[in-house]
């Protein structure tokens, strides 16, 4: 376990006076918990990974649910969302891309990722997080480095679109600013960039998504492409000086949603240099094999990606939080088009992904999996963590 100090979310004001405290989902549900077993040199191998390499991830959350699916919305609309310090200390991560659930703090806005909506969200963040001492905010790959040193936990500030931006091209400036280092070009949804996945007509990369992806080239934040459709994908690929994210997502060769993407963009990222993560968020990395989400699914998303574009371009993106993911997608299809990224298949709903359903569990037992499955300790430690401080170390130094 990581350094816990004992800090819970916001403790330092006072319970409904201060803000509406909301009854939290437990962090794992003892019928949903399942660990990858090891036989006792597995273990130790794995424990040598863990102990002796960086263990990041592209995508995780340290968000926590509300215990009942009716205050979702209310929750999530008052800004106080609890982050949960001690579960992420428990997933002995040493590093996550975190974009604090910017999709669904509509704090001033009902349908979200509003410029207010952004600059409230991390400065909530940051203050929960200025009196804690398990996770540090990051913004080199010394950071991260730092942090495992001292057993901390190294948060990448992130957005999951720049969909605030509108066309204000300086607004990239003023989020570097507020530690953002990573930024999606859309959500499912088209905006002033380009087009998300969700739209039937991908008009491509616009004229000031061309501006906002050199600005981020010359300020040197990574870009990511996972919810843009398949033209504005490849067409930022190619309009990037820098190597392109595909944070979390998988091959749309084993599962043909606009969620997942198909082999000639990841092999487009791969050519630039990118790095892709494997997603584990509910009702998105299935598979014929394996048509209910459960980590053999997700794993084989993992194998189909690391075949295609070699080890050296994949890494973890679960997409994981606290609390039930699925009841999340339910409450905010609307909003956020989710059903419309998961169409084109049939399958039903999965309550929850076995072996991958919150951050303890994700990204150690996809370390498992592959210790299982007959991984060398060195294809391993790319895939956990080396991959990724490769290509920031080129994004960012």
């Amino acid at each position: 376990m990581k350094r816990f100090d004992g800090y819970r979310s916001f403790q330092y004001l006072r319970q409904e006076a201060d803000y509406r405290f909301y009854p939290l989902a437990e962090r794992s549900d003892p019928g949903k918990a399942c660990e990858e077993t090891l036989t006792k040199p597995e273990r130790r191998r794995y424990e040598a990974l863990i102990s002796g390499h960086p263990i990041l991830s592209l995508r995780d959350h340290g968000f926590t649910m509300p215990k009942h699916s009716e205050d979702i919305l209310a929750y999530c609309r008052q800004g106080y969302t609890a982050f949960d310090y001690e579960g992420l200390a428990l997933s002995r991560l040493d590093g996550l891309f975190e974009n604090f659930m910017d999709g669904v703090m509509n704090v001033t806005s009902k349908a979200g990722l509003k410029w207010d909506d952004v600059l409230w969200n991390l400065g909530i963040r940051y203050c929960d997080m200025a009196h804690q001492d398990t996770v540090r905010i990051a913004s080199s790959v010394n950071d991260i480095l730092s942090a495992k040193a001292t057993g901390q936990i190294a948060i990448i500030p992130s957005l999951e679109a720049a969909t605030a931006l509108e066309n204000e091209i300086e607004r990239v400036d003023i989020l570097y600013g507020f530690g953002i280092r990573c930024m999606g070009i859309t959500y499912n949804d088209a905006n002033t960039l380009g087009s998300g996945l969700s739209e039937t007509h991908d008009g491509g990369l616009t004229r000031f998504g061309r501006r906002v992806v050199e600005r981020m080239n010359r300020l040197r934040m990574a870009i990511d492409i996972s919810h843009c459709g398949d033209r504005t994908s490849m067409e930022v690929i190619e309009a990037s000086e820098q190597p392109v994210l595909i944070t979390h997502a998988g091959a749309r060769a084993l599962w043909n949603t606009p969620r997942m993407k198909p082999d000639e963009i990841l092999l487009a990222c791969k050519e630039r240099g990118g790095l892709i993560g494997i997603l584990a968020a509910p009702n998105t990395t299935m598979t014929r094999n394996h048509p209910h989400h459960c980590l053999e699914s997700v794993m084989e998303h993992f194998e189909y990606v690391a075949n295609l574009v070699g080890i050296d371009h994949v890494a973890f993106g679960p997409d994981t939080f606290f609390g039930d993911h699925t009841a999340l997608q339910r409450a905010v299809d609307n909003q956020l088009s989710i059903g419309a990224s998961h169409s084109g298949e049939h399958f039903t709903e999965a309550d929850y992904v076995r072996g991958a359903e919150n951050p303890v569990e994700a990204v150690p037992n996809m370390i498992r999996w592959l210790i299982r499955h007959g991984y060398t300790d060195s294809d391993i430690a790319k895939a956990a963590g080396g991959n990724i401080l490769r290509v920031l170390r080129q994004l960012w130094d």
